[in-house]
């Protein structure tokens, strides 16, 4: 009985981290979103919200818009241990800031 309780629960620990990483994964887009419609650097407002052990990948650009797209890795049981090829993708957008001088 005790391997299948071990089992269960580590199988509700992998959805804990996949909600987690969605979670992480939009709010990094947010801010990237954010900092790109300042001017400021996108890639750098959203690894600076997300943990070195993950793998990110970040897209910005676009005018009127400027459009984030973050990608990170799924992770398997803990972010630091496996990471599997399953990219959990969020977008956000803000309007452009930037001013003419």
């Amino acid at each position: 009985m005790f391997p299948y309780i071990l089992l269960i629960l580590v199988l509700l620990w992998q959805c804990v981290i996949i909600g987690y990483t969605f979670n992480l994964a939009a709010n990094a887009a947010d801010e990237a979103a954010r900092a790109g419609a300042v001017g400021d650097s996108c890639e750098a407002a959203a690894r600076e919200h997300i943990g070195s052990a993950w793998e990110v990948t970040v897209n910005c650009g676009g005018d009127p818009l400027t459009e984030a797209t973050v990608s990170l890795r799924m992770p398997l049981v803990a972010p630091q241990l496996l990471n599997i090829d399953v990219p959990i993708r969020a977008k956000a957008a803000a309007v452009n800031e930037r001013t003419e001088d």
